[in-house]
């Protein structure tokens, strides 16, 4: 069963019925040793507590960068990682297998990232990228939009994204789910650009984040029949995108190059300003803005200077690699729901909801707005239908936010509120920092 296909049956089995190994310590030594080590604290990684968020600063060397992420988060670290691979839907061999297929692929650079997030955990680098390949191959859901120009209050761009996965993935040993060891990461790489990524410990980012070069990047799971292994995954062209692209047409060649598995993204440039859509499977992709026509095929619809995604595809090509109907509206949808045949109207729900709601706001958007928008609208507020299909997928990754941000790209400001135990992340407080200003801090 595929990737998608798994996580189509988590979410109807849901909906509808409600009607690892050993850790290994391994250190660096000699050169590696002087490259994490050298010149400041942890060779400028440092971690600092600003209003109950945890900030993790990591710089230099890919794999320092990795060593920093591990030793300092160490046993936040361990928690996720175990408690990954205790979710996993495959076998952990199999969780191997897939990785060996997709690093003839990588950049070396982010195995050696991997290696150094092993090493300062003190874990095999199996254990992590066996971890990785749980997010290729899981269940995630997710929404993000852009919008900018006569959309929003002031003109600027605004890049919003909700990472939605399961509130059970549970550490084993401790107990600890994974959304509990939240962490806001500002990362600054020695051959790239800085960025800053709501995410949890041990991942680079969550799916996305914003770059000093006024870059945004939003990642969403899209299922498809049309996958391979035989290229880079989806997650490390997320990271190629904040690493190293200062416009919108570097990101989108990241993410159209070496494609796997489905997703889709949405990419911004504050520079422009403008915001895309990007849509890939294996063979496939599909690249627009707001007055492309693709986003206009019914019963779809384009909103004025907005783009946005959820877990479907739109691009009729892409979308016939998913579902055997285009068309996720309406009653035969939901029969089709119901019957447990096909997830796609309760995806479609949600996204009418959330651009129902984009239009009612549309001119006012500014970082706040936005943020109040997600948080009433993609909780089901609004829509008393996608309220109840919410309910009723308890334990899947249908709207449920481990963190929910909105950021300026141009300013660097970003609002963010991350879940909690038993709380998604539409329910906790707001927190607000400034790129710019956590690249200005000194180590303590």
């Amino acid at each position: 069963m595929t990737k998608r296909a798994m996580g189509m049956c988590c979410l109807l089995a849901a909906v509808v019925l409600a009607s690892p190994a050993s850790l290994v310590s391994v250190h660096p030594g000699g050169e590696v040793e002087a490259e994490v080590f050298g010149g400041g604290t942890l060779g400028g990684g440092w971690l600092e507590e600003i209003n109950g968020v945890t900030v993790v600063h990591v710089s230099g060397s890919h794999y320092a960068m990795g060593y920093q992420h591990g030793h300092l988060l160490q046993e936040q670290v361990q928690q996720n990682i175990r408690a990954y691979l205790a979710y996993s839907p495959v076998s952990y061999q199999e969780l191997l297998g897939i990785w060996e297929t997709m690093k003839a692929h990588m950049p070396e650079a982010y195995i050696r990232e991997l290696q150094g997030l092993a090493d300062g955990a003190e874990l095999t680098l199996q254990e992590v990228a066996a971890a990785y390949m749980v997010v290729v191959v899981g269940d995630m859901g997710c929404f993000g939009f852009s919008a900018w120009g006569p959309a929003t209050l002031d003109g600027r761009l605004y890049h919003v994204r909700s990472f939605d996965l399961p509130m059970s993935i549970q550490d084993p040993v401790s107990g600890r789910y994974v959304h509990e060891n939240s962490v806001l990461i500002v990362r600054h790489p020695q051959d790239g650009w800085a960025s800053l990524c709501p995410s949890v410990a041990g991942s680079m980012h969550g799916g996305g984040g914003i770059n000093e070069r006024g870059i945004a990047i939003g990642q969403q799971v899209c299922w498809s029949t049309d996958q391979t292994f035989h290229g880079i995954p989806g997650p490390f062209r997320v990271q190629q995108v904040l690493d190293y692209a200062s416009t919108a047409d570097e990101a989108i060649r990241f993410l159209v190059t070496n494609r796997t598995l489905g997703w889709n993204f949405v990419v911004s440039d504050a520079r422009e300003p403008g915001g895309y859509v990007v849509e890939v499977s294996a063979n496939h992709s599909y690249v627009g803005s707001y007055d492309s026509p693709g986003e206009s095929q019914p019963p779809f619809w384009s909103i004025d200077h907005v783009v946005r995604r959820t877990n479907f595809f739109v691009d009729s090509t892409l979308a016939a690699t998913q579902r055997e109907h285009f068309d996720p509206s309406g009653l035969k949808s939901f029969l089709r729901l119901v019957a447990r045949t096909d997830i796609f109207f309760a995806v479609w729900r949600s996204y009418r909801a959330m651009s129902e709601e984009i239009e009612r706001q549309w001119g006012a958007l500014d970082l706040n707005a936005t943020m109040a928008l997600m948080r009433q609208g993609y909780a089901g507020d609004t829509d008393w239908l996608l309220r109840m299909i919410i309910r009723l997928a308890e334990g899947t990754s249908f709207n449920r936010a481990w963190n929910l941000w909105v950021a300026c790209p141009e300013t660097g400001d970003l609002a963010v509120s991350f879940a909690e135990r038993d709380k998604i992340a539409f329910e906790t407080p707001v927190h607000f920092f400034n790129l710019y200003s956590l690249l200005e801090q000194d180590p303590p």
